[in-house]
């Protein structure tokens, strides 16, 4: 079983498979083949490649493997029929490399596609470990453009009080960033639909934003339910007014596969003070913020910054691409039986869960998008995307 490793498109500073996950693929029975300087922009070494026992080769070579293994899509046309690409695609934003996986025959697994809520998923789930660094990267962000020091300091020339800081949401990205910016010595206010959410809110050093009227909207899995579009508005509206006199705020709405909501709107940001900071986490999908230009810093006419740099776990490169890179190799090395990959239909997180248990959402699989030139049959929802 050979796995090959290219180097990622230009702007992304990630490599998928790390030195040290080589001795774990090696024992499950697989050679590695690594395009030279695959790792460098992430500081790993050939050379360190090479000790851990995967071959260093050309691009033509790793490409050549039955399975590749990315951080992105590499280019199709270089693919051949039956081989496997293990990466993440977004295929509900990029219904035209699905298109071109089924054309060419390509075996697709997309790693965003996760059912994160499967407890044997949680280890291969590359959504919640680069959103975890995305959230301790965008108060970084916030911190470093803010014209203030963070946290409450007491000295012969006066009293310099904690900055204020308001985190709109609390995912995984966002209960991150609330306990990064706690730590730093931050006042944080966060919201969230969910009423449960305050909870983990608090726990984590936050204080809940109320939004009145808000009842629990939270499904029996745990996630919010479909709101209507006034309440959407009341919860930004009156996060929005909390965040006047913030001197950071972080966004971090998104949905799966459809643009970011707009939960900071122009009129909002003409209400901040001058000096705030508004680090948008969503640029590379629209933006939460009305003004955001993605992969830009720029100031407003009334002195608000607004940070729209992209693929923030591409900026802790090195650590995004250690955990991404346990996540894939536990996942690959599950697939194994009898010293072969095996797709099996009853691997819930390939396919998705049966339906009719708790975990089922209906029209929508697990990481195996297409095989042998057609969608997964538990691929609905995606597959009128496609067609």
């Amino acid at each position: 079983m050979r796995i090959g490793v290219v180097k990622e498109s230009l702007g992304e500073s990630r490599v998928a498979i790390v030195p040290g996950s080589m001795k774990k693929l090696k024992k499950a029975g697989f050679e590695v083949v690594v395009e030279a300087g695959s790792g460098i922009l992430s500081n790993y070494l050939d050379s360190e490649y090479t000790d851990a026992g995967a071959e260093v080769s050309t691009r033509e070579n790793a490409l050549s493997c039955p399975i590749i293994i990315g951080i992105g899509l590499p280019d199709i046309s270089s693919l051949n029929k039956g081989q496997i690409v293990a990466c993440v695609s977004d295929p509900f934003r990029h219904p035209d490399k699905v298109k071109q996986c089924l054309d060419g025959g390509i075996t697709l697994l997309s790693m965003d596609m996760i059912p994160r809520r499967l407890s044997r998923a949680q280890s291969m789930d590359v959504n919640s470990s680069q959103d975890n660094l995305a959230g301790y990267k965008a108060v970084l962000l916030g911190a470093a453009n803010v014209a203030r020091g963070i946290p409450m300091m007491t000295t012969s020339a006066g009293t310099v009080r904690p900055a204020k800081v308001v985190i709109m949401g609390s995912g995984v990205a966002g209960l991150q960033a609330i306990a990064t910016a706690k730590r730093i010595g931050a006042i944080v206010y966060a919201s969230d639909v969910r009423r449960s959410a305050a909870e983990q809110i608090e726990s984590v050093g936050g204080r809940f934003i109320e939004v009145e009227g808000m009842d629990d909207f939270e499904d029996e899995s745990g996630y919010a339910k479909p709101l209507t579009p006034e309440f959407i508005q009341k919860v930004n509206d009156t996060v929005c007014t909390v965040a006047k006199d913030a001197d950071i705020i972080v966004t971090t709405a998104r949905i799966f596969g459809r643009p970011a909501p707009i939960t900071v709107p122009a009129s909002a940001i003409a209400e901040f003070k001058s000096g705030a900071v508004v680090v948008d986490m969503n640029a590379d999908v629209g933006g939460n913020c009305e003004l955001t230009k993605p992969g830009e810093i720029f100031t407003t006419d009334n002195g608000v910054i607004i940070v729209g740099t992209s693929n923030l776990p591409g900026t802790l490169a090195n650590t995004a691409s250690m955990l991404y890179s346990n996540n894939l190799t536990t996942f690959i090395t599950s697939l194994v039986a009898d010293g072969e990959v095996v797709l099996s239909e009853d691997d819930d997180v390939l396919v998705g869960a049966p339906e009719g248990s708790d975990f089922h959402i209906g029209g929508m699989g697990g990481v195996l998008i297409c095989k042998d030139g057609e969608i997964h049959p538990k691929q609905s929802r995606l597959a009128e995307v496609v067609q």
